[in-house]
């Protein structure tokens, strides 16, 4: 054509043919024309395949597209325009409603001469059509890249959502476990510095809850690792669900492939998670090896009131054995009536065991107040673990959606 401006047409196989390679051909090259020129024939202009496959999937090119309706010889004259008419209204519902059709005869002539002064018109414009298919290109893309992205935005990562998670976690780690032995140990260590000195010896063979746990400090010793039951099924279960649950939460509103990537950054650390759990438990300061201010208070006293209580026995006990060897007998100091050595007994061991069961009463409040601060520490920690396993990943990869969503905003 040389009055076509240079232009190079490239005549493809038939779409609809057996082979399976004519198809694969004409699939990769419509991707890279510069012009499309859809050449149909009265017979299979209505064909659904080359419309779902290929017009409609290229709607967006409808600046450089072309479309031509050959064989009208085979059409009465009357039924021409009716048929021009009925593809015109398929081109419509694909999204090519401007599309000019042109109806052509490549056996006598008819229409030829108009289509190529269209199609050299289209090679003059060889520059435009390229920017314009170029364009299209670009909508293409950035049509697949909306529909990837959605139209909706992550839930992104709030404060409830991480106390949930923290909570999960610290349930799988055990956490009111330690708690529990923390106000034992309390209470365990009360008994051995405030209880009635006649009985305290029994608690020395009651061995500390956190001792057992191996989260008893000695001195400025660090605890390394717990001697909490290790993470079997049912702990596995707990994490897993508890960021699930997270994930689920952060990632709503998101598309489908954001929303899987957004929750496979929050299980990226789930292999490391229970131990780090565990080493979060261990690093966390109990207090185990605090006093109470009262103890030492209480312990005076217990002793001073056990020594009361010897003293007046050791006083008996000399009266009764000068009246025995019938020896003078001294007489006793008496307060209103009672022998001054029988009150010492009774006040002493009395006082004794009424501190005894006030200590118990201190002991219970104190060692509820530990554990709550105990509580809180492990909690603390715990969330820490949470932040930087599950929390931290989980906003890097919203931080990228997001992005992507603004870049694709910026293309468009």
């Amino acid at each position: 054509m040389d009055d076509a401006g240079g232009l190079v047409l490239l005549d493809l196989p038939d779409f609809d043919s057996v082979q399976l390679t004519n198809r694969a051909i004409v699939e990769r090259l419509a991707g890279q024309v510069d012009v499309l020129v859809w050449v149909l024939d009265p017979q299979k202009y209505a064909d659904a395949a080359i419309h779902n496959d290929f017009i409609r999937a290229f709607s967006t090119h409808a600046d450089v597209t072309l479309v031509v309706l050959n064989q009208i010889d085979k059409l009465d004259p009357a039924e021409v325009k009716p048929v021009l008419e009925s593809l015109a209204s398929i081109l419509d519902r694909d999204g090519l409603p401007n599309v000019k059709i042109s109806g052509v005869s490549a056996t006598t002539g008819q229409g030829v001469p108009e289509l190529r002064a269209r199609i050299a018109t289209t090679g003059v414009r060889a520059k435009a059509a390229k920017s314009a298919r170029l364009a299209a290109d670009v909508a293409v893309a950035g049509q697949r890249l909306t529909e990837a992205a959605g139209d909706g935005e992550a839930a992104g990562v709030h404060q409830q959502d991480r106390k949930a998670l923290a909570a999960g976690l610290a349930k799988a780690a055990h956490v009111e476990n330690v708690v529990s032995a923390v106000r034992a140990s309390y209470k365990l260590d009360a008994t051995k510095q405030t209880g009635w000195p006649v009985t305290r010896w029994i608690s020395r063979f009651r061995k500390d809850p956190l001792r057992r746990l191996s989260l008893r400090r000695e001195g400025s010793a660090e605890v390394n690792r717990t001697s909490l039951p290790s993470a079997g099924a049912a702990e596995q279960a707990q994490l897993d669900s508890s960021v699930r649950d997270f994930a689920d939460a952060a990632s709503a509103g998101a598309s489908g492939p954001w929303r899987a990537s957004i929750r496979a950054a929050a299980r990226s650390n789930r292999a490391e998670l229970p131990d780090a759990l565990d080493q979060a438990v261990a690093g966390t300061d109990l207090k185990a090896n605090a006093r109470a201010w009262w103890w030492p208070v209480f312990a005076v006293i217990q002793w001073l009131a056990l020594l009361v209580a010897v003293g007046g026995l050791v006083w008996l006990g000399v009266l009764a054995a000068l009246g025995y060897f019938q020896m003078p007998v001294p007489e006793v100091p008496k307060v209103e009536g009672w022998p001054l050595p029988t009150l010492m007994v009774l006040a002493g061991v009395v006082l004794g065991i009424f501190l005894a069961i006030t200590s118990k009463f201190l002991a219970a409040a104190g060692a509820g107040g530990r554990a709550s601060a105990a509580r809180r520490r492990l909690r603390e920690n715990v969330a820490l673990t949470s932040e930087t396993l599950v929390v931290d990943p989980t906003e890097a990869e919203i931080a990228h959606f997001r992005a992507f969503q603004q870049a694709l905003a910026d293309t468009r």
